[in-house]
């Protein structure tokens, strides 16, 4: 029996996505930076704190959230994800089970409604949460949670509702990581490289340069897939579905989505409703 190692999209060994949270006017700047490098992300809303319109913050204010519009607009036509963040963004596992479930199930109808897209992923506020948070996400149709721990890895998550980041963007190891990410062979196994923060951070602390030089370094790679959360774990699921006969020379996929696999050292990809026959 050979090893049947996941391929991202293209063959793919390696994925990277960002995460950044609370729908800041940074997030702008920081969008175009992506952009610019072909990168994508998640942008985790706390739809009941949008700043009112017209809002003028008082002159040195760094956590300035936008308006609801202005969120649509930016969001909306960046290609990136929008996710919840807790409709007020409370500590979840301090509320009873009924405001934690209006929490998260009114800011998935919100962020549904005003960016016509199906919301299934958020990231704790605070970072906290417990076993009964958990269940009650499960119960909202949330498929993935980011927490704030970082591994400083690049494991495919295995508990998706408590899924960790590789490091936030403040880690003084980022561009270390991230060049042991670029050399990797990933041999067997593909590796995901999670980034985090929050935008606002890059002005508080006066360094933009960080998410630039890390922009510019792991960017525009041909070698690298760029996803946002909601794509990785929906390709993921899709290949978990992929169907093997016992002798591994045949191959059935069910799902509507091209998938890529290693196995006994030869490259594949099967195609939607395609039986492939293995060497």
């Amino acid at each position: 029996m050979g090893i049947i190692g996941m391929r991202f999209p293209g063959g793919k060994k390696r994925a990277l996505t960002l995460s950044y949270d609370d729908g800041v006017e940074q997030d702008a700047r920081l969008i175009d930076i992506m952009k610019k490098h072909g990168l994508k992300g998640t942008f985790n809303i706390s739809s009941g704190l949008y700043a009112p319109e017209g809002k003028t913050w008082p002159e040195g204010t760094i956590h300035r959230r936008m308006s609801k519009k202005t969120c649509q607009e930016l969001y909306g036509n960046s290609g990136m994800e929008v996710a919840v963040h807790g409709l007020t963004h409370p500590w979840l596992e301090q509320l009873p089970e009924n405001l934690c479930t209006f929490e998260v199930l009114q800011d998935r109808m919100n962020l549904e409604a005003e960016y016509g897209t199906m919301v299934r992923g958020m990231a704790y506020p605070f970072g906290t949460y417990n076993d009964s948070v958990v269940d009650t996400l499960k119960r909202c149709g949330i498929v993935y949670s980011r927490t704030v721990e970082a591994t400083e890895k690049f494991d495919i998550p295995t508990d998706w509702l408590r899924m960790p980041a590789t490091c936030h963007h403040n880690s003084p190891r980022l561009m270390e990581l991230a060049h042991k990410f670029v050399d990797n062979p990933f041999p067997f196994a593909p590796g995901l490289f999670y980034l985090w923060g929050h935008s606002y951070e890059f002005e508080a602390n006066d360094n933009w340069q960080v998410i630039e030089e890390f922009a510019d370094f792991m960017g525009n790679r041909e070698d690298i897939w760029y996803a946002t959360n909601i794509e990785i774990y929906d390709y993921i699921a899709a290949c978990k579905q992929l169907i093997f006969s016992m002798d591994q020379k045949k191959v059935y996929n069910p799902t509507f989505t091209t998938l890529y696999f290693r196995m006994n050292m030869n490259d594949y990809s099967v195609k939607p409703g395609e039986t492939l026959i293995c060497e």
